[in-house]
């Protein structure tokens, strides 16, 4: 038998003011002197607040009333003011152990995903912050201890730098970017693409249904990575924004197909990107966007995630079409340098996300845009990235990579 006994105070009691409750629990024993088995009813002394009935308001689940009473305060905050209460519990319910916090689920109370709170992380803020360390000038006694760590962290190669001095390079900027032997990448003739960085292939293969993957099952709009392919403003009828429509568009020449291949490049590989191909660019296009990480594990956790990063596309021509050239920045990696394009800033806090700046290299002086060479240096990153290709060709175009393998600027990625 369970025996709870309720005195009120010489004040009316709350609700939920459960520190008023006080309960009695004793095992009663039979007549004979054993111990009565079987759920018995509680029974309340005194009168009980509410409507409801005395058994039902004063079960035994006071924690659950407690928390629920504080978790009903956060409703009434303003979003930011909630964002800034919920958050704390949800970082301690992802990282403290044996699922600590896992019972505050069970009163209402839902944690923020994954994904929106790596989201909400400040990337473009932080990225700047890493850019301004990178220009600090490093002690000549402290530049060998420095770049050999990183070098020991992720397996940097300096056999194959121009420059293998550490002492020669004053920040890590310069040591990001440093430049190879012209022996090191010998660039193959023998096909018609090769790949424009070092990296890991990610993905390759023809563009179906307007998607692309950027990792295996994961894809991404095509027209939301590349934008419309022409201004509303400039055209004499309203856009069909539809996928055929948009693919036709790319497409120049009948019998072609579009095909992509993506590389991810890590910290430790070549950080310029050349052309990979001879072709002519005609027009770039900025997005600005999050600076989230582009590895590869992350690809497979955030949809669409090259669409929401900032980058910058290149798009012209080659001999059998459309030809186009993405760098999609990456947390830390909020510089992309183009070398032939000065006006090109990117992560300024001049930008915000969700727009895009276009800018055209066809003039009334140069009305065919900026001749490239395959194997002529493009631009570069600061750390590790991206590069998406997406291109047009027939359809015989064949891929000479296997998914996941490594690759080195100047070898083959495909040919007719």
């Amino acid at each position: 038998m369970v025996r709870c006994c309720w005195r009120p105070p010489n004040r009316a009691v709350p609700r939920h003011d459960l520190r008023k409750v006080r309960v009695h629990v004793q095992r009663p024993q039979g007549g004979d002197g054993r111990r009565v088995l079987g759920d018995q009813p509680l029974r309340l002394e005194g009168p009980g607040p509410g409507g409801l009935s005395r058994r039902a308001r004063f079960r035994l689940h006071f924690p659950q009333l407690a928390l629920r009473r504080r978790l009903g305060q956060l409703s009434c905050m303003s979003r930011p003011a909630l964002k800034l209460r919920s958050w704390p519990l949800t970082v301690l319910y992802y990282l403290l152990p044996f699922g600590a916090l896992r019972p505050l689920s069970r009163v209402g109370w839902r944690p923020v995903s994954r994904v929106a709170l790596y989201k909400s992380v400040p990337t473009r803020l932080l990225s700047r912050a890493w850019g301004r360390l990178n220009q600090v000038e490093l002690p000549h006694w402290l530049r060998g201890p420095v770049y050999s760590l990183y070098i020991w962290t992720f397996g940097v190669n300096m056999k194959e730098a121009a420059v293998e001095d550490l002492h020669h390079y004053r920040n890590l900027s310069e040591f990001f970017r440093r430049k190879l032997k012209p022996q090191a990448r010998p660039v193959c003739g023998l096909h018609s693409v090769i790949s424009p960085s070092d990296g890991k292939i990610l993905n390759f293969g023809q563009v179906k249904n307007c998607e692309v993957e950027q990792v295996k099952g994961i894809t991404y709009s095509l027209e939301s990575f590349l934008g419309p392919r022409t201004s509303a403003g400039d055209l004499p009828f309203s856009p069909d924004t539809s996928c055929g429509s948009f693919k036709s568009q790319l497409v120049t020449r009948e019998g072609n197909e579009l095909y992509h291949c993506v590389i991810y490049l890590a910290p430790g590989d070549y950080h310029c990107f050349h052309s990979p191909t001879d072709w002519t660019v005609s027009h770039r296009r900025h997005f600005p966007g999050s600076l989230m990480s582009v590895n590869p594990g992350m690809a497979r956790w955030i949809k669409e995630l090259f669409c929401h990063n900032e980058r910058v596309v290149l798009t012209g021509d080659w001999k059998h079409g459309f030809f186009s050239l993405t760098a999609v920045g990456a947390t830390n990696v909020g510089s992309i340098r183009i070398y032939f394009d000065r006006d090109l800033h990117t992560n300024s806090p001049e930008y915000s996300k969700g727009s895009y700046n276009d800018f055209s290299f066809v003039t009334h002086a140069n009305k065919e845009g900026i001749p490239m060479r395959k194997g002529e240096h493009l631009g570069e990153f600061n750390l590790g990235s991206t590069i998406v290709l997406i291109f047009e060709a027939p359809k015989d175009f064949d891929f000479k990579l296997k998914a996941g393998q490594k690759i080195r600027f100047g070898e083959a990625l495909g040919s007719l």
